[in-house]
This record gives C-alpha cells, structure tokens and sequence, in this order.
C-alpha cells in the first residue's frame, strides 16, 4: 500500500509576467510527500521554491499537471476541507492586529470549530500542546504585534500544528531565529514527522541542517531540474555541488561544508600535534589564504626551507601561545589576532 499523501503529476509551475506571458519555472515534476518523512525543497535564490510551495498548497495555480492530496485533486477541495488536510507557513508577516499569540494559534482550529467558532476541550488541548511543542509557552498572552520575528514564527509554526494536518508546507521557517532556536525547530518538525506521521515539506537556506536532518532532499536548480534523493545520493551524485556552485564558493564533497575562495598567500608550516587549539589555528590560517602544512614536533623545523614560515602550537591549562619561525627569526604570540596581523605583514 503507497504512504503517498501527496503526489505530483507532470506539473509545471511558473506565473504570469504580463497578460499574455506566463513565466516557466520548473516542469514535469512527478514527486510524492509520505507519511512520516521530513523533506527540505533547497535551491539557490530565485529557483521557484516559494512557486512550488504556494503551487502544492493550491495557493497558485500550476501552468499544467495537477497535485493531489489523498488521491482529490487540491483546487477542487472546499477550503475547509483543505485547511483540515493540510497547513502552510509563509515568510510574509500577515498583519493580525491586537490578537494574543494564544489565540492566533488557536485559529488553526478553526476549520474544527462552529458557526461561532467556539473551541472544545479537545480544541484547547491542541492548541496548548501545538504552543508548547514549539517552546512557546511563555508568549501564549502576549500580544503577537509585541512579538520579535523569531517569537512570531514560533507562533505561526504553532497555528499551523494546530490544524492536526496531514501535510505541513513551511517557507523558511528557521529565517529569522538564530542557530539554536533553527537546530530546535528543524528538529521539532522532524521529531513531529515521526511521531504523528505528517509529510513535513520545508524550504530552507540551512543546507547544513538540511543535510543532517532531511529524510529526503527537493533540490531545485535554477535550469528548473528537481533533484530527488536522500541528502547522501544528491551529495554523491555531484548534483548538490553543481547546484550551489557560484564564483567565490564551493562545496567540498569530503567535508560536506562549503569553503569560500580566497587569495592564496602561501604556505604554513603548523607544528603541534593534536587538540583543539589546533584545529581553530588551522581554521584561522585558511580563512586569511594560507595553505596549512603539519608536522608532529618542533624539531621538523628544521627540515623546512629557511623562507619558510612555521606556527608552533603551544597549549598548557592555563593558556594558548603561538609561535612563529621564519628565516631563524622567532616570535610568540598570545592570541589568535595577534597571530594573523603579525602574518599579514611578512
């Protein structure tokens, strides 16, 4: 039996540019959401993620194909019906006036509730449990205008678990909280992924994240090519490397990061064995353009060419230094931006 909740059929996404002329973006896009996997749509700026996202939720009508959710085409569901099914988050602040962040979730409930919009017992325990799973407790009184950006799409995400959908669509939703609140949002949703067994689709400029939390990767070229695959086969297949290649970056296959190009300066010889001052060091010299050499002990130095440059580590319990040979002169340095000003004038 298929766990598709959400499938695609030759759809060709795009909008219209004047009357007459409707822009292409992507086409001949068969894809499918399953039950309890958390997917990530990555690409770079202006490849259509946000078009593909607002095209699934029927937002937009598609230039051709359909999308079916549960097997009923989505632009012929009655809007209730569809809210009951699925849920959208968008980046674009909606102006809600004086609502409480409380009762802005408990609007997800609302295609659940009566003509008066009346919510039950069961009604106010998803919307406690939507605001807690999001950590969010403490602003349910506030008023959501009062809100910082990163509270407020707490808040949204919080709205949309409260409709109990099916499938769940975020636009960056981690776009405005810093690097711990991200890491515990994408969790979040892939935790809810496994335990209510939603289809969770998200866009999201956190390649990292996406990398190491996605069950599967929507990769979007901007030549309109949708790149399907675990993170790993779109990573091994050179696809996520020719996707964000750009003038000044690139991605190392080896390290899974992307590295940024820079004027090559020359050649270090890092002396020091192991260590975590050591690996900071290493990271410092490639980022002002050196190329790192390493050797185990002090004495190898003297197995290097006299114009040579060479960094000793040195690391006790109470304090770092940096040591510096060139051409038999020594220096020592006590922090790390000493160390790279003093570099930057040899």
């Amino acid at each position: 039996m298929s766990n598709s909740i959400l499938t695609t059929h030759n759809l060709t996404i795009g909008y219209k540019t004047s009357r007459k002329n409707v822009r292409c973006v992507a086409s001949d896009i068969s894809v499918s959401l399953q039950a309890g996997e958390l997917v990530c749509l990555l690409g770079p700026n202006g490849a259509g993620k946000s078009t593909l996202l607002r095209s699934l939720a029927g937002m937009q009508p598609p230039i051709a194909g359909e999308v079916r959710l549960l097997g009923d085409n989505v632009y012929n569901l009655a809007s209730q019906d569809l809210a009951k099914r699925l849920s959208l988050v968008l980046t674009e602040k909606v102006d809600v006036g004086m609502l409480s962040a409380y009762t802005l979730v408990s609007l997800g409930r609302h295609p659940y509730t009566d003509w008066w919009g009346n919510l039950t017992p069961e009604d106010e325990a998803i919307v406690h449990w939507a605001i807690k799973s999001v950590g969010a407790l403490h602003l349910a009184s506030r008023q959501v205008s009062e809100l910082s950006d990163g509270e407020r799409q707490k808040i949204m995400i919080a709205r949309a678990l409260a409709q109990s959908p099916l499938v769940m669509l975020l636009d960056e939703p981690t776009a405005f909280l810093d690097l711990p609140r991200r890491v515990e949002i994408m969790q979040l949703l892939r935790h809810l992924a496994r335990e209510t067994n939603q289809a969770i689709l998200l866009s999201t400029h956190d390649l990292d994240l996406a990398l190491r939390l996605a069950d599967k990767v929507w990769l979007l070229a901007n030549n309109g090519i949708l790149h399907i695959g675990a993170p790993e086969d779109l990573v091994l297949s050179g696809a996520f490397a020719d996707t964000f290649k750009s003038e000044g970056v690139e991605f190392d296959i080896a390290s899974g990061e992307f590295n940024l190009h820079t004027f090559h300066k020359g050649e270090i010889n890092l002396i020091g064995g192991e260590g975590i001052a050591v690996v900071w060091t290493i990271r410092a010299l490639q980022r002002v353009g050196f190329r790192v050499k390493q050797g185990k002990s002090f004495s190898v130095i003297q197995d290097f060419a006299p114009t040579q440059i060479s960094v000793e580590v040195i690391s006790n319990s109470e304090q770092f230094l940096w040591r510096i040979t060139k051409s038999k002169t020594v220096s020592t340095h006590h922090s790390m931006y000493e160390l790279i000003k003093f570099l930057d004038c040899l």
